[in-house]
Parts: structure tokens; C-alpha cells; sequence
């Protein structure tokens, strides 16, 4: 298996795109492991939801910024708020993968704002 990013010198990407995909992909695997995580613990519901909606919108958001669709500028703008919203739900709790969702949703939450127009 190549160690080469495969877009990482990809021209159709702005270094501002590129930040936003690799964010985005970190932000899809930790929500899936803090929904994991959350689905074992009671009173968890709202994190786990959150956790998913995430997940389901920053991987849609890493398929736009890699086809360079028109629509990830739009998308960039929805990704940022369920990022913010989830991260706020996050912070919540004390669970470290709570935590850690929180801080790479920030981040990725101002990755995407930085795209919108």
C-alpha cells in the first residue's frame, strides 16, 4: 500500500480545500468512533445522533471537495454548523472520546467556514 496521499498535489484543490478534506475525514472517523462509544452508555442519545449526522455530512463534504463539485461551498457551510452543533453536545461530557470529537470538530467546523463565500 502507497503512503502517498492521494490528493495531495491534486490541482483542482486550493490548499484551503485540501486542510478542509483531510479535517473533514478526521472528523468522520472520530464520529464514529464517539458514537460507538456513546451507543454503550446511557443518556447518550443526542451525542450519538449528532455523532452520525456528522459523520454522514463531512464524508459527503470529503466527496464534493474531491470531485471539485460546485456544491461543496454550499455543503462547506452546513458541514461547519453540525460540527459546531455537535461539538457543543460533546462538551458536554467528560468520556476522553467526547472530548476529542469536540477538538477535531472545532477545527473542522473552521476549516469549512473558511470555505464559505
Amino acid at each position: 500500500m502507497s503512503s502517498v496521499e492521494p490528493l495531495a498535489d491534486a490541482d483542482h484543490l486550493s490548499e484551503r480545500e485540501r486542510e478542509c478534506l483531510e479535517l473533514c475525514q478526521q472528523a468522520t472517523e472520530v464520529c464514529e468512533w464517539c458514537a460507538d462509544e456513546c451507543a454503550r452508555i446511557d443518556g447518550m442519545t443526542d451525542c450519538v445522533r449528532l455523532c452520525r449526522d456528522v459523520s454522514d455530512i463531512a464524508s459527503l463534504h470529503v466527496k464534493f471537495l474531491a470531485r471539485g463539485s460546485d456544491h461543496r461551498e454550499a455543503l462547506a457551510g452546513v458541514c461547519a454548523t453540525v460540527c459546531r452543533d455537535c461539538a457543543e453536545e460533546c462538551e458536554n461530557h467528560e468520556h476522553d472520546h467526547c472530548r476529542t470529537c469536540a477538538e477535531v470538530l472545532r477545527e473542522c467546523a473552521e476549516a469549512c467556514e473558511s470555505m464559505v463565500k
